[in-house]
């Protein structure tokens, strides 16, 4: 089985800039595509940097959640207790519980969630036999650089089986 943690995680909230993610859940190149060209307008046009001004550390989000019977995803921080909210940002909470955690590396942002998105869902949760993903958000998060590498991790929160 791939490398991953179990680990217990207080809950935590996450302030994103969303946006509906149209193409299919099984087509893997057009959900990337929409992906990255949201990430790419959202740091042309200084959103990303707003929500960094409001952050009570360095990680970016890339959060994945189902509303309303629709896939959005979110670019996000973790924000201070009193930050304001931007009125087109989402309050995404995060449950205190157990979450996979995968460590993973990239040249770039992209190449990294791409790798531990992949790692989590491919390998780990389809060969996990004492817990399991219900469902609500998921998120990778950036965690840094190092040689010239874009640092990183995947976290899904799960229940025992």
């Amino acid at each position: 089985m791939a490398n991953y943690t179990l680990e217990e995680k207080d809950g935590f909230t996450v302030i994103g800039l969303g946006t509906e993610i149209k193409s299919d859940y099984t087509d893997y190149a057009g959900v990337s595509k929409e992906k990255t060209d949201f990430w790419q307008a959202v740091s042309e046009d200084g959103r990303l940097g707003t929500l960094k001004n409001m952050a009570e550390n360095d990680y970016v989000f890339a959060v994945n959640e189902a509303v309303n019977n629709k896939m959005m995803h979110y670019a996000g921080v973790m924000a201070k207790e009193s930050a304001a909210v931007p009125e087109e940002a989402r309050v995404i909470q995060f449950p205190k519980g157990k979450y996979i955690v995968v460590k993973g590396e990239g040249k770039t942002a992209d190449e990294m969630k791409n790798t531990v998105t992949g790692i989590a869902f491919g390998q780990v949760l389809a060969e996990a036999e004492d817990f399991a993903y219900v469902g609500g958000p998921n998120t990778t998060v950036e965690t840094g650089q190092q040689n010239g590498l874009v640092l990183g991790e995947m976290w899904i929160p799960v229940v025992k089986k």
